[in-house]
């Protein structure tokens, strides 16, 4: 071997086959510690291979419609070996472009979840962020990193920005998390005013008990958590599960958040216009705690409501609780009622929970009423 691998190359031409120079053009690069460079060549020895083009390594475009399988396999196979080279020289977020290639970000996820969070922001922790939120690869961890580096009001608003694409199981821990959070903070706080005037006085688990009979709290407008983050956070926490115990810290928030001064009592959209009593039902529909008449309050909301588009807006709450909590036959009616008419995208999540509530009966009867014969025949066969 010489010094230079130009020259090993050049060598290697006059007595071996393009497989070897390709071989050593590998082991090269990875001594190098060259990645990227790496990545096309595992694919360029691939298409000499193949017999195909090498003017464009990584591209699918001059692979015959019939052998792109063939090449898909290699090509996925040197992304993950490029991804987990690169991982393990502390480039996550180049390796992310290789493992996100293939839908394969599992490796990543791994990475993030054994991160070590600093007490103050670093290159690291916001490479870290990055992949972990805003890359949507573990968004409880990107949580967890936002809170310690940046507080509660930065991670309220990235929280909001990407809330909606997160799949329903990270809402579900973010919210939790969140609650865990702003009730400990909450909490913290009432119990320090309560204990400049009351020395004496216990500390409490809850904000009700710490409340109880001191109007005194939240006399000439007092507040003791900004108001902002107390709304955003109380409507994250409609994506808990039901029974989960973070439901009592939720449903804790509102009784703390109604007795605010009613210029911080923020309204919401229909049913949740009266915010934090609306919301306090909504949190005992999934504590099951006097459940029926938690639900009374949103079906009379809707039986009131003249306006289609509102009706729509409350019914939807309602369906969701209703299935949420597996009474999947009540919520069929409403659903067909005041949701399918007027949102055609709404009929697959309409199939979905007739079949769940085996009422093929209702799904043969809407399928016929909007012409939508594929759903029909689905509901015949499921009655056979």
């Amino acid at each position: 071997m010489s010094d230079s691998p130009f020259q090993d190359l050049r060598d290697l031409r006059t007595k071996s086959s393009g497989t070897e120079i390709f071989d050593r053009l590998a082991t090269v690069l990875r001594e190098r510690k060259d990645y990227h460079k790496l990545f096309d060549a595992l694919c360029l020895q691939k298409k000499q291979a193949m017999g195909l083009p090498l003017g464009k390594p990584t591209s699918f475009e001059d692979v015959p419609a019939d052998r792109r399988d063939e090449f898909e396999k290699t090509y996925m196979t040197a992304a993950r070996e490029v991804g987990q080279l690169l991982l393990a020289d502390h480039k996550p977020s180049q390796a992310f472009i290789y493992f996100h290639a293939i839908r394969e970000t599992q490796p990543i996820r791994d990475a993030v979840e054994t991160f070590v969070i600093p007490r103050e922001t670093s290159e690291a922790s916001e490479e870290m962020l990055e992949l972990a939120l805003f890359k949507n690869v573990h968004p409880v961890k990107g949580v967890q990193i936002m809170l310690k580096t940046h507080g509660t009001c930065s991670t309220i608003t990235a929280l909001d920005q990407a809330f909606a694409r997160m799949p329903p199981e990270d809402r579900t821990a973010c919210a939790a998390l969140m609650v865990q959070t702003l009730h400990g903070e909450l909490l913290g706080s009432v119990q320090r005013e309560v204990s400049q005037k009351m020395p004496f006085a216990p500390p409490a688990k809850t904000l009700r008990e710490l409340c109880a009979g001191r109007e005194w709290l939240f006399a000439e407008n007092n507040y003791h958590i900004d108001v902002s983050h107390l709304h955003a956070t109380v409507r994250f926490a409609r994506s808990l599960s039901p029974g989960s115990k973070e439901l009592d810290l939720a449903c804790d928030l509102t009784e703390y958040a109604s007795q605010l001064a009613p210029q911080f009592q923020y309204a919401g959209e229909p049913p949740f216009q009266d915010y934090y009593p609306a919301h306090r039902e909504f949190f005992k529909v999934l504590m099951n705690d006097d459940r029926d008449a938690a639900l009374g309050y949103f079906q009379k909301q809707l039986a009131a409501e003249p306006d289609p588009p509102d009706q729509a807006l409350i019914a939807y709450v309602i369906v969701d609780l209703l299935v949420r909590i597996d009474r999947f036959a009540d919520a069929v009616p409403i659903a067909e009622q005041y949701l399918l008419t007027g949102d055609e995208d709404f009929a697959a999540a309409f199939s979905e929970l007739c079949e769940k509530a085996g009422r093929f009966d209702v799904l043969e009867r809407t399928a016929e009423a909007r012409n939508d014969l594929v759903t029909f025949a689905t509901a015949l066969v499921q009655q056979v």
